[in-house]
């Protein structure tokens, strides 16, 4: 059972490693040295969130070698996509003349690539990871803490430094600012410094900034505003669909929402929002192709929210284990094939006049009804998620420890949480 901080130093520690691996392989390619991260660090996160995600998913695979590679190959090839994304995204004055290539980049180069991704991921999963764990139990728990609020601390100083100077910067003239009087400020150095290292880094990286002319539109192409609404519709009509779905074929009319309040399904607009991201780039491609991807990613996103809930609250919401072909019981053949159904649906018919609607909105109003989206959903998501763990807790400690968990007890008592969601189990794991 891994912490936050195991998680976090297994973040950083991948993330080195996948960084040194890149480094070595742009040393030989280009016979010079590049760093190949988003932040100035020697981390490339992408390679840390996806072991992350391994580490965590692939010990419930342990009987099952062959399901353990594709659920790999998915992740791998979904993390990649969602992290060029946010590259892409991190600016708008960014622009790009040439595709971003990596060492161990599986998505859109083909399954042979993807497999081959897998692969690697696989054979440090079953021979690097072991001797890693075995060696930090080594480390005292407060150096291991230590070493990762500071890292924590100084990738958010990072990241900062970058989005100022993608969101400021002009990457074309950079040498002619740094000639210039202003450059003997602080910023003026951040930006001089972050955009040399980018160009060095990524050379199909230019300034963007005047190519496009006309009035503003409203979260235009796939960026944070449009993701956002993506995912708050998703999550609302899904909730809806689930709860007919279950009336309608189980004769079970039950809510199913994700949160306390409100009528959202949060598995089903993160699903969206997954799908929304990683098969863009499929959307003019044969049906078939779109189908394929939203059967494989649609399964293991589904496989991956059950362990998450299951690992952080100690809840099981869905048990699919009395269904044939079941993996787990967290996910199943039918329920796959129905994600590949939707992800043609969506990718085809409904998100184009969706994100059409969502950039009609007027800018003003759009991007403060956004921001507002995101501070009560995210206030509604720690508030559920405190009473879940309240909830689990309380049977074996009924007595409040704290005011907040005095309030906790008198507003989600056992009787709303229960039904709020009659078909919630808490695990063994999750009684202290």
């Amino acid at each position: 059972m891994y912490d936050l901080y195991d998680l976090g130093l297994y973040v950083i520690l991948y993330s080195f490693l996948g960084w040194a691996a890149e480094a070595a392989y742009y040393a030989v390619a280009r016979r010079r040295f590049v760093n190949r991260g988003v932040v100035a660090l020697p981390l490339v996160l992408s390679y840390g969130f996806t072991f992350v995600l391994l580490i965590l998913v692939l010990p419930t695979l342990a009987e099952h070698p062959i399901l353990s590679f594709l659920a790999t190959m998915v992740v791998s090839s979904v993390v990649e996509s969602i992290g060029d994304h946010f590259f892409r995204r991190v600016g708008p004055k960014i622009q790009w003349n040439q595709e971003r290539s990596r060492l161990l980049s599986g998505t859109g180069k083909g399954l042979l690539s993807s497999a081959l991704v897998a692969g690697v991921y696989y054979l440090t999963y079953l021979i690097i990871h072991p001797v890693l764990t075995a060696g930090l139990l080594l480390v005292p728990a407060l150096v291991r803490h230590i070493v990762v609020l500071v890292c924590l601390v100084l990738i958010g100083l990072d990241f900062a430094a970058v989005f100022y100077a993608a969101r400021t910067g002009d990457a074309a003239p950079y040498e002619e600012r740094q000639a210039g009087g202003g450059q003997k400020k602080l910023a003026g150095y951040i930006y001089t410094a972050v955009w040399k290292r980018l160009q060095r880094a990524y050379p199909g990286l230019e300034d963007g900034s005047g190519r496009e002319e006309g009035t503003y539109t409203f979260a235009k192409g796939l960026c944070w505003d449009k993701l956002v609404w993506v995912f708050l519709i998703s999550a609302l009509l899904g909730d809806i669909i689930e709860t007919f779905w279950c009336g309608l074929v189980d004769g079970q009319w039950m809510n199913r929402s994700s949160v306390l309040y409100g009528p959202f399904s949060f598995v089903w607009g993160l699903g969206a929002v997954v799908l929304t991201v990683t098969l863009q780039r499929l959307a003019e491609k044969n049906d078939r192709y779109v189908f394929a991807a939203g059967f494989f990613i649609g399964g293991a996103y589904e496989y991956m929210c059950s362990v998450f809930t299951e690992l952080v609250f100690g809840t099981v919401f869905w048990d699919y284990s009395d269904m044939p072909l079941n993996i787990g019981g967290r996910t199943n053949a039918l329920f796959c094939f129905f994600w590949g159904v939707l992800a043609v649906v969506w990718i085809k018919i409904i998100y184009p006049p969706m994100s059409k609607g969502i950039e009609s909105l007027p800018p003003l109003a759009g991007k403060i009804a956004t921001w507002l989206v995101v501070l009560v959903m995210a206030c509604n998501a720690l508030l559920t998620s405190a009473a879940m763990l309240r909830y689990a807790d309380r049977a074996v400690q009924p007595e409040p420890a704290n005011t907040f968990e005095e309030i906790l007890d008198r507003q989600y008592g056992d009787e709303r949480i229960e039904q709020r969601w009659p078909n919630m189990i808490v695990t063994e794991e999750a009684v202290p």
